[in-house]
Parts: structure tokens; sequence; C-alpha cells
């Protein structure tokens, strides 16, 4: 008995696998794959903040480098195609030695300008003469919001409390902002490292020259970040240089096309017929959509959060058993496909790029956060397979074709809402009218298919006829004429009969 237990409770498990081989992420793979124990992220490659930041400078040092070397043969190159010019050229006339010396001078100068722009200090230089002569722009100096006068006045509040180094910290800031109002020309990802390098440099400033306990570092960062992103979201936030916008179109298209897929489908282990749990689904939608109008990085990530703790809190009222991972995905997936939050991969882009990097390496904050970008990359990569179902039913979904099977409205439940009864019926009435117009189309073509070999065949036995009896065309016969008419070429008739008159 023990061992059939144990067997039938193995096929369970299996089941239950093969059930989630689609959704289920291993949670050693939420984890950096370098090792070192912090979250990674799909947009650093799987790395996390700090080891993506070692990578990436790998990369581009890597790249100087080759740059430099093409800037070298290049310049080698110039030196010896003039030189044989110039020995070539040795007997001309004086007439053209102004030309040459101009020419040589033009050319050291190109020479020397393709040197200096692989150099950092004469890129720096370059863009700070380029920004000097640019008028400066109207939008910089433009009258701050209300939100950014109240979060300037917070932050100066909160910086009292520090004393001498609340000062400094609010120079380091202003410096900061003043940089990167001269940096509008760099890429984001440029301005992403400037500003995860300045997040660095006040953090060890706060820790080793100011002292500051590490509880209160927290929430100076906290608030360095508030003021800084408030005031810098406009520039940074899904700025026209990146292909954030198309990657935002692409995700909403690609929810909405999966529109059909059903709890059922992706495993998720809550019941919406409970009032409670339908009330949290609810909030949780509503966490991950308001997530759109915040501006800070950080209050994004609490938008991430508490969607998380609603659907947690959902499945354990369900389950009455606290959530596990595994079930806490698919629902993620779930309520992420229902809600379709607008501009989702810009705000994901947002955060990793601006936020204090210590919130997305660890935390609960960075666990919920690596989740979600693990359900938006399930959700454009999601298949037949995912969904236990068969690639022919699967484009049927996907084309609309088809619908899977709603609830009969016998079968709701007394406690939901009459808006979601009539919305299964009005799916219900357009499945059949889709059914009936595709039998309509069929029965239409092979009505036209009929008629036109109908009238192939009759064609057909009208030409064999045709060819069986071809139609003969006699000349015209001459008209006969009167009787009592003159008979001008034929006088062989007998004359016409006179009366005669007898006597008595």
């Amino acid at each position: 008995f023990l061992s059939l237990t144990l067997f039938s409770l193995n096929r369970k498990k299996m089941n239950l696998k093969s059930e989630r081989r689609g959704i289920h992420v291993d949670q050693s793979e939420l984890l950096c794959k370098k090792g070192c124990g912090y979250y990674g992220n799909p947009a650093w490659q799987g790395f996390c903040s700090k080891c993506w930041r070692e990578e990436y400078h790998k990369a581009r040092q890597k790249q100087i480098q080759e740059d430099w070397e093409l800037a070298e043969r290049l310049q080698r190159e110039e030196e010896e195609a003039y030189a044989s010019s110039q020995s070539t050229q040795g007997a001309q006339s004086l007439t053209f030695s102004k030309f040459e010396e101009k020419k040589t001078n033009e050319k050291t100068r190109k020479v020397t300008t393709v040197k200096k722009f692989f150099t950092a200090s004469s890129r720096t230089g370059a863009k700070k003469e380029i920004q000097e002569a640019k008028a400066p722009s109207p939008s910089i100096n433009r009258q701050a919001s209300i939100e950014t006068d109240r979060v300037s006045k917070e932050f100066i509040e909160f910086l009292k409390t520090y004393h001498k180094p609340g000062q400094d910290i609010y120079k380091q800031c202003k410096l900061f902002l003043d940089t990167m109002n001269h940096k509008r020309d760099l890429s984001i990802e440029e301005q992403s490292e400037c500003a995860q390098d300045f997040y660095q440099n006040v953090a060890e400033k706060l820790q080793t020259r100011w002292k500051v306990p590490p509880e209160k570092v927290e929430k100076a960062m906290d608030q360095i970040e508030k003021y800084i992103m408030t005031r810098q979201y406009k520039y940074v936030f899904c700025p026209e240089t990146t292909d954030d916008e198309k990657k935002d179109l692409a995700v909403q298209k690609r929810i909405r096309a999966l529109h059909w897929v059903t709890p059922q489908m992706l495993c998720v282990p809550v019941n919406e017929e409970i009032p409670e749990v339908s009330d949290m689904v609810v909030k949780a939608i509503t966490d991950i959509i308001e997530m759109d109008s915040k501006r800070v990085p950080r209050d994004k990530l609490a938008c991430i959060t508490k969607c998380s703790k609603h659907i947690f809190n959902a499945i354990k009222i369900t389950k009455n058993e606290p959530a596990s991972a595994d079930d806490f995905l698919p629902t993620l997936i779930y309520i992420v496909l229902k809600g379709n939050p607008p501009r989702l991969q810009s705000n994901i882009q947002y955060i990793t790029r601006f936020c204090n990097p210590s919130r997305l390496m660890t935390g609960e904050d960075g666990y919920y956060f690596t989740n979600l970008c693990c359900a938006v990359a399930f959700i454009e990569k999601l298949d037949a397979q995912s969904l236990n179902l068969s690639q022919e039913d699967f484009d049927r979904f996907m084309t609309g074709q088809t619908s899977p099977k709603k609830q009969e409205s016998d079968s709701f439940s007394p406690d939901v809402c009459l808006g979601v009864k009539q919305m299964y019926k009005n799916l219900d009435l357009l499945s059949q009218l889709n059914e009936k117009q595709e039998r309509i189309v069929n029965e239409a073509k092979k009505l036209e298919k009929d008629l036109i070999d109908w009238t192939d065949g009759i064609t057909k036995e009208v030409q064999d006829i045709v060819e069986k009896y071809p139609l003969e065309i006699k000349p015209k016969s001459q008209a006969l004429a009167a009787i009592d008419s003159e008979n001008v070429e034929n006088d062989k008739l007998p004359p016409p009969l006179q009366p005669q008159v007898y006597a008595g």
C-alpha cells in the first residue's frame, strides 16, 4: 500500500510538472548568472547591476581599443598615400606651393581629429564646446512644475536633519542635475551609467566620509532618487532615441491577441468566484496599471510590490495555505494579461536604467521586479506547448476564428455581477455567429462551384449536339404568283370562264 501511495504521489508530481512545463521558473534562474548571489535582469542579459557594469566596461574598453587601432591604421594609410603623392608631384611648379602647404595642414588636422575623437578628454571637451556654442534650451530654464517644487521643498526639509552632510548632498545633487542638462546628446545608456555612478559615489560618501548609519543611508538614497528622477523624468522616460515605444506597442498588441487565455490554461490557483479573491485580483490589476502614473523608480517598484502581495493573498485565500513561487508566477502572468498595463516595456526599462541598483539586486522589490520581467518574457514567447494546446487550436484562438468554451450562464454563482454574465453570453453569441458565418461562406463557395460546373456542362452538351447534328442553311425559294393575276411569263393557262346565259 505504501509503495502504491508513493507511486501515485510521484505521478501527480510528474503531471503537475508537465502541466507547468512552460511557466515554471526555477528560483536559481532569477539570480545573477555570474553567481554573485544578487538578482539578475533580462535587460542586463541575466547579470545583476554590478556584474553587468563590469561586463559593459570590458566590452566598451575593447571597442575603444579596436577604434583606436582603426584610427592608427587610417592615419598610416593617409601618410603613405600623401608621401607617394609628394614623390610623384615633386617637379611641379612653385605656383602650387601654397596649395600644397594648405593641403598638408588640412591632412594633419584631420588625422589629429581622428586620434582625438577616441580619447575621453577630447570627447568631453568637444561636447562642452558644442554646448557652450548652443543657445540655452528653453526647456531647461522653463518654470518648474508644481510637483517638482513640492519634491524640492521636501528634499530640502529632509536634508536639514543631516546638518553638514545634508548641505554637501544638496550640492552634489545640483551639480549632477547641471551635468545631466549638458549631456542631453548622450545615449540613454550613457545617461543611465552616469546616474548609477552618482548613486554609488553618494552612497560611499555617506558611509565613509560622513559616517551616516546604514538605515539613514537607505532613506537618504531614496530621497535623492526621488528628487533627481522627478526633475529628469520627462527627459529620460521613453526617449525618442530608443525603441521603447515600439516595444510597448508590440507587447500591447501581443497581450490583446492573447485575450482568450483562461486561468485554467495557465494553472492559476485563484478562484475568482470567491468575492474576497475577486477583490484582490482587481486591486492587483489596479496596482500594476497605476505603475505608469508614477515618476520615481522606487514608486513604480512599490506598485509592483503591492500588486504581488495582493496576488499572494488571493492564492492564500483560495488554497487556505501560503502561496509558493510556482503559484505566484502563473498568477502574475494572468494579471498582466488581464490588465494589459500601459507602456509596460518603457516602465521596466526606466526602472532598470535609473533605479537605485541596491533595490533591484536585493530585497522583495528586486524579487518581484525580476518575476515581472520573467512574466513579460514568457508572454512574448508564449506558444501552444506552454498552454498544453495543439498548434491548430492555438492558431485558431490567435486568429480569432474561435474561442475556448466559456462558462454557461447557469453555472455562475449568484454573487457574480451581471456584467460578467452578459460578457460571457456575448462571447458565446459571437462564437456562434462566427461559426454560422463560416458555414454560410463555405456553402456560398460550394454553390458558386456548382453553378460554374452546371454552366460548363450545359455548354458542353450544346457543343456536342451541334457537332452531331450540324445546321444546313438552304437557299430561299421563289414566291408563288396569284392565280387571278396577269400571267406574263406563262401564256399556256386557259382563259377565264365567261358566264353563260341559258334561255328558258
